[in-house]
This record gives C-alpha cells, structure tokens and sequence, in this order.
C-alpha cells in the first residue's frame, strides 16, 4: 500500500529539508513504499529553493505550489489533490511529528484494515514536549467539549497528523475549512460519517525554529463553526453522508 505524506510549507526554509529527510529515511528503513508530497504555500523565503533541490535528488519526493487563495487549510487541500497514494498522511513543516508515529500509523492500519488511524499525545504513550501552556489549556477545553457533544473517547481531534485511506478522504468532501480548522473538519466527518479509525500514541515537539501559522485569535470561532457543522450532520443528516458498505 502506497503511503502519501502531505506536508504544507510556507516560509519553512529553516526545518523543511530536515523533515522531509528525517521522513524519507524513516520510511525507506521501514521498506515502506512512499511518496512526500509537499505543498509550497507561497513561502517568501528559500523554502521552494530546498524543494527543487530534494524533488530532483530524491524520486520519492515532489512539490506543487498551491495558487491563491493561500493559508494552510488551502495547502493542505492542495496536497489532498496532488497526492497518488493509498493512503495519505497530513505532517507538519516543522519536524514536530515523529517519523517513528507515522510507521506505526501505518502498520496499525494495514494490519487492522482502518479507515483512518488516529495519534494522541495525551493517551498513555503519548508525549508532548514544550508545548506552551497557553495553547495547552485551549487544546483541552476544546477537546474536552468536542468528547461531551459527540460522545466520544478520543482526545486529540485537532492534532493534523493522521492518516487516511484514499477511499476514506474521497468520502470526507466536500471540504468546508480554509485555515487550521480543517485539522478539525477531517477527523469529525470520520467519526460522525461512520468510517472505521484506530488511535495510537503518538510524541510532539514544539518548533525549534521559524514561527507558528497558528493565529488562535483569528480561529476560535472558525473551530467551533466546523465543530457545529459537523454537530449539525451528526443530527439532522439522517445519514446520508454515511460511509457505504
């Protein structure tokens, strides 16, 4: 099974190459067969520069420029597009997600034949290093929300890195978000459209280097939109979006 690692960049000049490097070996020490897709999200620093470099070394590694509108919710879409895989991975610039997670990901998917597979930081396991506390107490207010309203166990819906099968992403479209909120959108429509997922422990790191796109004065009520769109489906769609078997 292809795996597809989606990786949006934008002004990532200091960390790309070394997470696209840390990923590709990984996966190639694993015999796994890959690609890693990166989206250059109209970086205004060297970071197509290094992408052109690694597209022509590397066979397993290409880049596509997402056109306007750009932002990371767009990046990524961009990536869900562009990618020939089975299965596809969404992995931040910034080396924060470990290449060792995504092999079990991987593994944990194959062997159980899951739709998705699920990380957590904050399951026995799990692992987040430097992760301001600031942030760290907004992501488990909303988690926490998120658990009541759809009656769920998991608790780290809004971590990006997850994997999906190709099958699985094509039920999840139309796709509402523009901006981080889309890490939301993804798995909610998983769960709430009766896809099959599996969750594993995985480890965060906080950037070393370059700054967060993260703005969480202007996404508060763009989460909670899509938190309520996807309430609202859970409700009221009488499963018509749900997965066919």
């Amino acid at each position: 099974m292809l795996l597809s690692v989606v990786i949006p960049a934008h002004n990532e000049e200091g960390s790309i190459r070394e997470t696209v490097m840390a990923f590709h070996t990984r996966l190639k020490h694993e015999k796994i067969p890959h690609e890693i897709v990166v989206v250059n999200d109209n970086s205004q620093d060297s970071t197509e520069s290094i992408l052109q470099t690694l597209d022509e070394k590397i066979r397993e590694v290409r880049y596509v420029n997402n056109q306007p509108p750009n932002g990371f919710g767009f990046a990524v879409r961009c990536g869900l597009e562009a990618y020939q895989g089975d299965c596809v991975a969404i992995v931040m610039a910034d080396l924060s997600d470990r290449p060792e997670d995504l092999v079990s990901y991987y593994h944990k998917m194959v062997d159980g034949n899951y739709d998705a597979v699920f990380g957590s930081r904050f399951m026995k396991g799990g692992k987040t290093v430097n992760y301001p506390p600031f942030k760290l107490l907004l992501n488990r207010f909303t988690n926490g929300i998120v658990r009541i309203l759809f009656g769920i166990r998991y608790n780290d819906v809004s971590n990006a890195f997850k994997l999906y099968k190709r099958e699985t992403i094509q039920g999840l479209k139309p796709f509402l978000s523009h901006h981080f909120n889309l890490t939301v959108e993804l798995p909610l429509k998983v769960i709430v459209r009766g896809y099959s997922y599996a969750v594993v422990p995985n480890h965060w790191t906080n950037r070393q280097l370059g700054e967060s796109k993260l703005k969480i004065k202007e996404m508060g009520s763009r989460y909670f939109f899509i938190i309520l769109y996807c309430l609202i489906e859970r409700w009221l769609s009488r499963g018509d979006y749900k997965k066919r078997v």
